[in-house]
């Protein structure tokens, strides 16, 4: 009975995001009171469950996520994401263009929120359209399939980032998986997929046409590159550092790898290298902060709403009695945590909730099963990104701004987000073979 009564609280979940049009964070709020009253917890502990379960999962969760939306908005207004896409098409050449875009993509997505990133990049590829006359279409999937593979597998990014602590994954760990699954996962479903998407004829409206910056008024190369990446350089670098060096469990190397010193090295580094060097004043910066702060606020209460509901599944006993019941499923663990946010993200849109939501519900096979905890990160992460449709706001931002019909928003969109789901899911059970 207690697991029918999960089903019915994500069934009003469902309900009240798509058909009421709540906000997310208040239809976890709601679904979680109602599930915890059929659950049979006590009426009187139910706001304190609520409050432990948003807390615990935000925790330093919250300083991570805002300390990369501002590294992440300095990125953007330095000209540093323009220096790297110049760079990289230079470097590519028009005959690999598109691998071009979809290395700007996951480059300058590591940093940046995705719908930040969606807004930044998408005038470079009319940009690039207007310029070499090729079909605006075959030029933003590659773009687009890095940015949705950045935003689904690796951290600082909202959903795998919270998921680690859920199942007591290892950042570091995570994100090396990450890019060893993201590199063929957005190859297959950029350029190569791409391909078959030249006769998509697409007229970017002219409110696209962008105005960049002017060459002296962008950062170096090697600056652009060194400061966009050093969070992915600090946290892989720590997590090597065990593997390749005798004495590297010391109390400042495990300072150092820590997440939230991560990004706050990060963003020191870049004040400076970014900002403060390049003539910026320190007023105009720490307001561009404050935006990226209004920018996530959202996000946030997202992801304080999905650990609301999940301390309601635990502290009702009813996360165990799903674990027992998953675990009778005969079904590798990885595949089943990758179908649930699937169906949760057709029904809900966002992949962030979708990913919150089914990390809540397999949690306990985590615990029960020998699955690699990491892995189990990156097969939420790959259900989360399938099947975008009209429920998703990625689906309609795609079609505004490349003026496309619905057919061909779903027969570009929504088969490169779904490739990248699938494609995603087989990687992670490829590398799980050898991890």
């Amino acid at each position: 009975m207690a697991i029918v009564s999960v089903g019915i609280a994500i069934l009003i979940l469902i309900l009240l995001v798509t058909w009421a049009k709540l906000n997310p964070f208040l239809a976890f709020l709601v679904t979680s009171v109602i599930a915890a009253i059929m659950l049979d917890v006590p009426i009187e502990a139910i706001p304190s469950i609520i409050e432990k379960g948003m807390g615990g999962l935000l925790g330093a969760l919250t300083v991570i996520i805002c300390l990369g939306a501002m590294f992440g908005k300095l990125i953007s207004e330095s000209g540093a994401a323009q220096q790297i896409s110049r760079s990289l098409m230079s470097l590519f050449g028009d005959k690999y263009i598109t691998w071009a875009l979809m290395f700007t993509g996951f480059i300058v997505g590591i940093p940046l929120f995705y719908n930040v990133g969606f807004v930044l990049l998408i005038p470079l590829v009319f940009s690039v359209a207007y310029q070499t006359k090729l079909p605006a279409v075959y030029l933003g999937i590659p773009l687009l399939a890095a940015l949705s593979v950045t935003h689904g597998f690796l951290p600082p990014h909202p959903s795998p980032t919270a998921l680690v602590p859920q199942f007591g994954a290892d950042l570091g760990l995570t994100l090396v998986y990450g890019l060893i699954v993201a590199l063929p996962t957005m190859a297959l479903a950029g350029p190569i997929f791409a391909k078959t998407l030249k006769n998509i004829d697409s007229q970017p409206i002219d409110t696209f046409k962008p105005a960049d910056l002017k060459d002296e008024e962008l950062p170096s190369v090697f600056n652009s590159f060194a400061t966009s990446l050093l969070p992915v350089i600090l946290i892989a670098g720590t997590t090597a550092l065990p593997y390749v060096v005798a004495d590297s469990n010391s109390a400042f190397i495990q300072f150092i790898g820590n997440p939230m010193v991560v990004m706050m090295i990060a963003l020191a580094v870049a004040t400076v290298t970014l900002g403060l060097s390049r003539k910026m004043q320190i007023t105009k910066i720490m307001d561009d902060y404050s935006d990226a702060i209004k920018d996530i606020a959202v996000i946030l209460l997202v992801i304080a709403g999905a650990g609301a509901l999940k301390q309601v599944f635990v502290t009702s006993g009813v996360s165990s009695e799903i674990g027992d019941a998953l675990q009778s499923i005969d079904l590798n663990p990885l595949i089943l945590a990758w179908l649930i946010a699937t169906i949760i993200r057709i029904c809900l849109g966002s992949a962030t909730v979708a990913g919150l939501t089914a990390a809540g519900i397999v949690a306990p096979l985590v615990l029960t099963t020998d699955v690699n905890p990491n892995l189990m990160v990156l097969a939420i992460g790959a259900g989360s990104l399938m099947c975008s449709h009209v429920n998703d706001s990625g689906f309609w931002m795609f079609k505004g701004y490349f003026n496309l019909s619905l057919k061909d928003t779903f027969k570009s969109w929504t088969l490169m987000e779904t490739m990248v789901g699938v494609i995603g899911i087989i990687s992670v059970l490829i590398l799980d073979q050898f991890v």
